[in-house]
């Protein structure tokens, strides 16, 4: 690779392949204290999004900086079955081919699946891979693997005897295009307009009552009108029947509690197989139920005239033929919430179903209690609350599923009817009960996060004793996002102790939704989702993770702007040219092996640019650890950047240019320190941007002896303990002087290398002469001390108060400053005009009552802006006339 050039694909695969086949990533070391995050295995349908490119980079910055603090560091990889998803992705391919799952039959169809996991299941490991996590990848599991599945029915097993895992028929939600049930946390809800239908129900006797439904599709599965016992309204119609339209049923009119007065005219269908709270009114009332539409949306026999149509289609014939019959009172826009399949999208029907449940609220205590005794603690604390609230409301979990790619359900069923079904981890080959030959097993798979939750343990081997499980459980931190804390994290807090005895994990971060700059989350639906890895072909695995860190402030949302990796891309090239210069530096003063223990020996023998960079390297290695402990991820890199970029380049590098070559001070002192600085910094900086850090520690090696084959399994610096407070105070009066004196070259277009005579008088700081020096070199200025008075100082000259004294710049022949004061004199004018415009716009009450908003808004920014203007000319104006303080010497 070419020495003057940063070339980040070359750099970033050859690292990654160096720490791989070097065992890096390993945890191998049972002397050492285990660090532990098992990753949230995303699906094999998937692919990397930005989403991932930050929780996986928030992890490897986790798990690197534990590596480098003397823990025996590992984090888990592995992939998800994502039974609905996968399912659906291999029947879109197969209808390509004029093939459907059930002209292939289960077995054949399977096979196909696991084909495309073969050939599509690993695409987004290699593409975490060009993130370059540092996975022990020889441990990748899968939820379907053998152990794992072996796992799943193990606890299956154990909770049905246990009376927590039952059958039962109860209404839940269904999605007609998945063909499946799904539970609570995998339907999601949006506001939607629809309509509100006012329908006339014809009374057994004569006259109608009225009811208000979104859905009259579902009438045809009445079995009730429900109304408030305490509204006046229908207080005698209680007890009385009704002609239901098109099915010829009679049905009552019931009271109940739960019936919403103030909804519609507060009388309430009642459709026990259709809504989940007409089911509860119906099972109080022991009320009829009865199933109008089939598992793929589309109205069964019990529909009568209409069976055979899709439900929504129904709904439109349903209301053509009650408006025939002058049965639609009237019908309002009504906004409301619709609950889609999380997978597919599709309107979710609540439906009569038998389906395996978990009682949920026993596995629920211990989960509650170990937040409450602050055991688990959540980042940021606020995702404790909805975690408490969630488990304090639980219900049970429906965990079958009516498809085939998943971990079948351990349970078979005898041809003996009075036989109880078969549960068992083993495959059994007669009924236990009877002895029957060949019992069938149930057709349905377990919900995708029933594998899931046993994560933590089940990647260790568990149900088995094994040696990883004792030493690598419970691991140390989950990072996750809001979306999975019910489907997920609750649930592995329940199954850990349930199973283990223990919690998972100590430390839950949920990292913040990635959005685009207005604010709309990513994603390839809305066309505003970012490529991570075109990013990475583009500037490299560093420059997106350094990107997308430093916009991640504690667990908020990441709004990410166009060319948000630039910052990181810019960074790279100044760490690489600053290392570049060192290396020049080094060669051409012929600096013999540095010797960093030497620096710490000899730290009373440094100047003071020398104790304060120490001083502040000192500083940045506490708080960025303690950053880190806190996951503070972007005030730890913004810390970073700032102090690599801002003081050891702008500041010291630029000191160490006032040696000459091959001075003794600079030999002996400057370039060690310079190098000390920057192998720390490196460290400091490897979590975040792991390989130019590799990279130049490899260099480094020729200048000095470091610690590790590798700077990924070096050790984490920890502070010197250096203490210079005095040298702090001096060195900030040094930069606020350069820093003036820069300003006002550049404030009347003077350029900032341009020598310039400066007089001064009363000023302490430069009675020092190696300050004087410092200062001269940085500024570009040569001082000389005067005796005269401020009153007394010529026309050309620039003049600014200075502590008790002041110091005045030379200028004649390079500005005029009779031509500068009347240019600032003409523009201060000018907008004064503007300013006292503005100003009497905003006394005048009437433009304060008739202006919008914004106008008003306007105008107030536009006259703090001039006031700003008005301060910085007059400023300027006393600099040229040297009136700009009351001073005696």
């Amino acid at each position: 690779m070419e020495k003057d050039r940063y070339h980040p694909e070359e750099i970033e695969a050859f690292w990654y392949q160096k720490w791989e086949e070097a065992g890096c990533f390993k945890a191998e070391n049972y002397t050492k204290k285990p660090y532990v995050i098992v990753i949230p295995p995303p699906n094999i349908t998937g692919y990397l999004h930005i989403g991932h490119a930050l929780n996986n980079t928030i992890q490897d910055i986790l798990i690197r900086w534990k590596r480098m603090s003397g823990f025996n560091a590992l984090w888990v990889p592995g992939t998800d079955h994502a039974g609905i998803a996968t399912q659906n992705v291999v029947e879109k391919e197969l209808m390509k081919k004029g093939l459907s799952r059930e002209a292939l039959g289960r077995e054949k169809f399977l096979k196909e699946v696991w084909l495309w996991r073969e050939k599509y299941g690993n695409r987004i490991i290699e593409q975490l891979k060009r993130l370059w996590a540092s996975c022990d990848w020889s441990r990748l599991c899968f939820t379907m693997d053998e152990n794992l599945s072996h796992a799943v029915q193990t606890v299956f097993v154990s909770l049905y005897k246990k009376g927590l895992i039952y059958r039962g028929t109860r209404i839940i939600n269904w999605c007609p295009r998945c063909t499946t049930a799904l539970s609570d946390e995998e339907v999601e809800y949006r506001e939607e307009v629809g309509h509100l239908y006012y329908i006339r129900y014809p009374m057994e006797g004569k006259g109608f009552i009225v009811v208000a439904t979104t859905r009259p599709e579902t009438m045809l599965g009445d079995t009730a009108v429900a109304v408030h016992p305490e509204d006046i309204r229908y207080k005698d119609l209680i007890g009385e029947n009704i002609h239901l339209p098109f099915v010829d049923r009679l049905i009552p009119i019931i009271a109940d509690q739960q019936v919403e007065q103030e909804f519609g005219t507060g009388a309430v269908k009642v459709t026990p197989s259709h809504d989940p709270n007409d089911y509860s009114i119906a099972r109080r009332h022991n009320l009829q139920f009865i199933t109008v539409m089939d598992t793929t949306g589309r109205m069964n026999k019990n529909a009568a005239i209409f069976a055979g149509l899709d439900r929504f289609s129904c709904r439109e014939e349903i209301l053509k033929k009650l408006k025939e019959k002058n049965l639609i009172e009237k019908i309002e826009p009504y906004t409301h919430r619709v609950g889609h399949c999380y997978r597919c999208d599709t309107v979710i029907e609540p439906y009569i179903s038998e389906q395996w449940f978990v009682k949920m609220k026993e596995l629920a205590g211990p989960a509650i209690k170990v937040v409450h005794d602050g055991e688990l603690r959540f980042y940021p604390e606020r995702w404790a609350k909805i975690y408490l609230q969630w488990l304090d409301n639980i219900h049970d979990w429906c965990i079958s599923r009516q498809i085939w790619w998943g971990h079948r359900i351990p349970v078979w069923y005898c041809s003996n009817e009075k036989c109880p079904p078969i549960v068992s981890v083993e495959t059994p080959e007669r009924c236990p009960f009877c002895g029957c030959g060949h019992p069938v097993q149930d057709p349905d798979v377990l919900d995708t996060w029933f594998s899931s939750w046993l994560w933590p343990f089940a990647v260790f081997g568990w149900p088995e004793k094994t040696r990883d499980l004792e030493i690598f459980y419970p691991t140390d931190t989950l990072v996750t996002a809001q979306e999975i804390l019910f489907f997920w994290v609750a649930r592995m807090v329940m199954a850990g102790f349930e199973f283990m005895g223990k919690k998972p994990f100590s430390s839950v971060y949920i990292n913040g939704t990635v959005r685009d700059k207005t604010g709309k989350k990513m994603s390839k639906s809305l066309g505003n989702a970012i490529d991570p890895v075109e990013i990475i072909d583009e500037a490299g695995a560093d420059s997106l993770r350094f990107g997308l860190i430093s916009l991640t402030s504690f667990g908020q949302d990441v709004f990410l702007p166009d060319g948000f990796h630039y910052k990181g891309r810019n960074f790279l090239n100044k760490i690489w040219n600053s290392f570049r210069y060192l290396e020049m530096l080094a060669e051409k003063n012929q600096v013999e092996r540095i010797s960093f223990s030497a620096i710490r020996e000899e730290i009373e023998k440094l100047k003071i640019s020398e104790r304060w960079i120490l001083m502040l390297l000192d500083r940045k290695i506490q708080h960025v650890s303690d950053c880190l402990e806190n996951f503070r991820f972007n005030e730890a890199s913004d810390s970073l950047y700032d102090f690599y970029w801002h003081q050891y380049c702008d500041w010291y590098i630029e000191m160490s240019k006032m040696y000459p070559e091959k001075d003794q001070y600079l030999v002996s002192k400057v370039i060690p320190v310079l190098f000390y600085v920057m192998a720390r910094t490196l460290k400091l900086l490897h979590p975040f941007i792991p390989f130019i850090t590799e990279e130049l520690w490899h260099r480094l090696k020729k200048f000095t002896d470091v610690d590790g084959d590798f700077i990924a399994t070096s050790s984490w610096p920890e502070p010197d303990g250096f203490s210079f407070e005095e040298t702090l105070e001096k060195m900030d009066e040094i930069k606020k002087i350069v820093i003036e004196i820069r300003d006002l070259k550049t404030t009347f277009r003077i350029p900032v290398n341009h020598n310039l005579d400066v007089d001064y008088r009363g000023i302490s700081l430069l009675s020092d002469p190696w300050h004087r020096t410092m200062v001269e070199f940085l500024a570009r200025v040569r001082f000389n001390s005067v005796e005269r008075s401020l009153q007394d100082k010529p026309d050309d000259e620039i003049v600014r108060i200075w502590e008790s004294g002041w110091f005045s710049m030379k200028v004649r022949g390079i500005i005029d400053i009779a031509t500068e004061m009347k240019k600032l004199s003409s523009e201060k004018d000018k907008i004064s005009k503007i300013f006292e415009e503005t100003s009497r716009k905003l006394s005048n009450e009437e433009f304060l009552k008739r202006a919008p908003a914004e106008v008003i808004e306007k105008t107030r920014k536009l006259q703090n802006e001039l006031a700003s203007e008005l301060n910085k000319i007059e400023k300027n104006l006393k600099l040229l006339t040297g009136s700009n303080h009351e001073c005696d010497n």
